[in-house]
């Protein structure tokens, strides 16, 4: 029997959050929570429960989900960022992270999420 992923969703666009959440769905996976801004998503992590996340880069209010990517880091739990740019937006300290591209498919979010395990 196949453990389902705990997926940690970190986006501020609501459509497409609820999006993912049916993607994960579909693909057997668990939503581990849902955040928009840094300071939910870190209260998240700090729950635990968290297999792997997708990180949207850009928040609202101008955030940047880099404090949530560094929890992760510690925590040695995967992630994924998701952006509509390419790599070189990410910081130093995250750019070999993988990223999945917006508009987002099934088959992308499966991929990304593939690659992490």
């Amino acid at each position: 029997m196949t453990v389902v992923q705990r997926i940690l969703i970190v986006e501020d666009e609501p459509l497409i959050a609820m999006m993912l959440e049916d993607f994960l769905d579909v693909l057997g996976k668990q939503l581990a929570g849902q955040a928009d801004t840094v300071a939910d998503a870190l209260s998240l992590i700090d729950r635990g429960g968290i297999d792997a996340a997708i990180l949207d880069v850009n928040l609202r209010g101008g955030e940047q989900s880099w404090p949530i990517a560094d929890a992760l880091t510690a925590r040695n739990v995967p992630f994924v960022f998701a952006t509509g740019g390419s790599q070189e937006g990410l910081i130093e300290a995250h750019r070999m992270r993988p990223t999945l591209a917006k508009p987002f498919t099934m088959d992308g979010v499966a991929k990304a999420l593939d690659s992490l395990g």
